[in-house]
């Protein structure tokens, strides 16, 4: 960016912070910092600071919970905005829908189906992110995926205008899906009525099941790679004997071999250097090609 691109921004300087570390927005919690850092406060806030990285030609991202992120050490240009105020988190459930803010989370949507006695999400419980990464990458657990419940989705384009993608030009898939638009608004799922007791029969299973295989809770810990189709990516990294692989401060999980642990002396480097050594490994044994369900800034 150059020196004088800061005032082009002086407008947004209320939400704006220079330089604002990242890895404490992450589930990782390290990387570098983003050469600015937004927390737009209105909708119409929101627009127009897109607009305005659009017409200024500025990488803009946003940032929900940090849950499928890793932030290089020497940080992201551009403007990086997370979306935590009440206009992107509101959640509200009316018969058999529920509208929730891109920026809510993934626990907060559930809490809000359960309330109201709509089941289906609960093999989401405790997954961490907020529901717009959830529905870029498609979130879910074997056959139970965030995309078979979404009818629509308000998204913002480049230009900073409102527009809503109906259900017939959505396209869901393993750990992926076609909402490639800037920023993601509103989502509107549909979920089937189902007793109280029973949905909370179903989120203490899936509850249980995922704290028996994933990290422990205190541990700055994430899920890396994407199955291989009719393959485990933690099986196959587990035979190849990666299991407690080191590289720094980051490490390969003992509990499940495609969550890597990364310890507070650790940097991005490590994680990325480790990914690598995975890779190559996998593919040398078992010529396998592992891709990312992670993103790397």
């Amino acid at each position: 960016m150059t020196e004088t691109a800061p005032g082009k921004l002086q407008e947004f300087a209320e939400i704006l912070k220079p330089k604002e570390p990242l890895g404490p927005y992450t589930i990782f919690k390290v990387g570098g910092p983003a050469e600015f850092f937004a927390q737009p406060r209105t909708i119409q806030e929101l627009s127009a600071l897109v607009k305005r990285c659009h017409e200024l030609s500025m990488p803009f991202r946003i940032l929900g919970v940090g849950g499928n992120v890793l932030v290089r050490d020497e940080g992201v240009k551009g403007v990086v905005a997370r979306l935590g105020a009440a206009p992107f988190v509101d959640v509200k459930a009316q018969g058999k829908r529920i509208r929730a803010g891109c920026g809510s989370s993934i626990a907060a949507l559930i809490a809000a189906a359960a309330r109201s006695g709509l089941g289906g999400l609960e093999p989401l419980v405790g997954m961490p992110g907020t529901v717009g990464g959830a529905l870029r990458h498609n979130a879910g657990e074997r056959s139970t995926e965030i995309g078979q419940f979404v009818r629509s989705v308000d998204v913002m384009d480049l230009h900073g205008n409102i527009q809503t993608r109906e259900q017939d030009e959505l396209r869901f898939s393993y750990r992926s899906s076609n909402l490639d638009d800037p920023v993601l608004l509103v989502a509107e799922l549909e979920l089937e009525p189902e007793r109280s007791e029973l949905i909370v029969k179903h989120l203490q299973k899936a509850w249980i099941e995922r704290k028996a295989s994933h990290p422990f809770s205190y541990q700055a810990a994430g899920r890396i790679f994407k199955n291989p189709p009719g393959l485990s990516a933690a099986a196959l990294i587990e035979e190849a004997g990666l299991v407690g692989a080191k590289v720094g401060g980051a490490h390969v999980n003992e509990r499940d071999a495609n969550f890597f642990v990364v310890e507070p002396s650790s940097s991005a480097r490590d994680v990325v250097r480790l990914i690598e050594l995975v890779k190559t490994r996998v593919q040398e044994k078992f010529k396998t090609d592992l891709e990312l369900e992670m993103s790397i800034w």
